[in-house]
């Protein structure tokens, strides 16, 4: 069995107004809201982790993670948590099998809208009322330079200088960063393995594993 890392791969956020509607425009202008848009993945290019994301895997992930976008379970964190065990205590949202509890002390942001240009993975996020959030916010107000990193679960294989993510990858979610990661990834125990994941999201996952492009 292969071993399972969490890989999070960070990219600067450049806040491209360019990709706002006009009243998304004047509600960041007017301070209703907050919402800023960009780049957040890649595929088929080495990263600054050293990491390929094949493009077939990174689409049916991607398709997956539209599901919670839809339902408005897209939700990030500010900073990655401190502890190496996916479970959603730490994470954006908590739901279990065991537990129904939506866990939302860390959450700063909404995904609401992703979609691919090429190769690349765009995202719109909407900052939260939250603490976190409103971290983020003055932050953002403040000039720092916030990147996004994705959180997601999976093994790697080596060829020659460049790691290929495996395709057992499942993505988690995207976080709102200060910095990126030193190695991008850490090893998790398998008994340590807890996601978000819904009996429904488990579902939609197996079906589109089964129709792929269909």
């Amino acid at each position: 069995m292969n071993k399972k890392y969490v890989l999070q791969e960070f990219m600067n956020l450049d806040y491209s107004d360019e990709l706002l509607t006009e009243e998304e425009r004047e509600g960041n202008r007017s301070g209703t809201h907050l919402i800023v848009a960009g780049k957040i993945q890649a595929a088929g290019k080495k990263n600054g982790n050293g990491r390929i994301y094949p493009k077939p895997i990174l689409e049916r992930e991607m398709k997956n993670y539209e599901k919670l976008v839809r339902e408005g379970r897209a939700i990030g964190e500010l900073d990655h948590p401190d502890s190496s065990v996916v479970n959603l205590q730490n994470a954006s949202h908590n739901i279990t099998e065991d537990s129904s509890v939506v866990e939302l002390k860390n959450a700063s942001h909404l995904v609401t809208e992703v979609w691919w240009n090429g190769d690349d993975v765009m995202g719109k996020m909407k900052i939260l009322e939250t603490p976190a959030g409103k971290i983020a916010k003055q932050l953002v107000e403040g000039g720092v330079q916030l990147g996004i990193s994705s959180r997601g679960l999976g093994s790697t294989r080596q060829e020659g200088q460049t790691t290929m993510v495996e395709d057992d990858f499942q993505l988690l979610c995207f976080d709102l960063v200060s910095e990126p990661s030193t190695t991008g990834a850490y090893l998790v125990a398998e008994g340590q393995i807890k996601t978000h994941l819904t009996k429904s999201d488990r579902i939609n996952r197996a079906l589109n594993d089964i129709l792929g492009d269909d």
